[in-house]
């Protein structure tokens, strides 16, 4: 495992330091844990950037006029 400085504005590490806190965790582990999330929004965002290159408006439009026009069963399921 590595380690890396990290300089922080005092008012963020005070925050952090309350949420790590409230949350019953380190700040080390709460800064491991905000990075990973991070990193892994980002990682999705660019692979649906991606899978979205490849895409194929036709297509899409000819598979959702396969789907009938029908109200939703259950109430929780209308917009």
């Amino acid at each position: 495992m590595s380690q890396y400085a990290l300089k922080l504005p005092d008012s963020l590490l005070d925050a952090a330091r309350r949420l790590a806190r409230d949350e019953n965790a380190s700040i080390n582990q709460l800064f491991v844990t905000a990075i990973a999330e991070k990193i892994s929004a980002l990682d999705t965002e660019k692979l649906l950037r991606e899978r979205a290159k490849r895409s194929d408006l036709i297509k899409y439009h000819n598979a959702l006029s396969h789907v009938p026009d029908v109200a939703p069963i259950h109430d929780d399921d209308k917009i």
